[in-house]
């Protein structure tokens, strides 16, 4: 990542989230593709050495995103996200869960509403996360489990993914 970019993680206790901050060094349209296009996310979403397999996506208010991560050992953890709303090139939200191969939730695991904003400033774009839990054992599991070494890592997955294609 270059240092000049921003990024903070906040867990925030008493409104039961995760607040993060991210800039990129990538116009606003590349940003929202890489957040909404399977290809591109299957490119980036799993923290390494795990990678993301899109199955279906429905990128539409109603429409889902149902993927697996595999790891080197071909261990596949499903996970779905229902998109709740979409404003194109600003901002959506979803429903975040773990799943079974059909899309059907897996209730023992947290479900998460994330909130992505984007905003362009010159070359550098911000996306502001806010993933919202139902209660505070909720959010604190999703961090025993890794959540922000996980996402820390994806976020430079995405860095790289950017910066390869600007070369090009």
């Amino acid at each position: 990542m270059n240092p000049t970019l921003f990024f903070e993680f906040k867990v925030n206790n008493e409104k039961k989230c995760i607040e993060v901050t991210r800039e990129f060094a990538a116009e606003l349209l590349l940003v929202w593709d890489a957040w909404t296009n399977p290809e591109i996310l299957d490119l980036w979403w799993a923290p390494k050495p795990y990678k993301t397999i899109t199955e279906s996506m429905d990128f539409k208010i109603g429409g889902s995103w149902l993927y697996y991560m595999i790891s080197p050992e071909n261990e596949k953890h499903w996970c779905r996200a229902d998109y709740k709303q979409i404003e194109q090139h600003k901002m959506f939200s979803g429903l975040d869960a773990f799943c079974s191969e059909s899309g059907e939730v897996n209730t023992t695991f947290p479900r998460s509403l994330w909130t992505n904003s984007f905003n362009q400033n010159k070359n550098v774009t911000t996306v502001s996360i806010v993933i919202q839990y139902d209660s505070l054992d909720d959010l604190k599991k999703i961090i025993e489990l890794g959540f922000k070494e996980g996402f820390t890592m994806a976020m430079q997955n995405l860095d790289q993914y950017f910066e390869s294609i600007q070369k090009q």
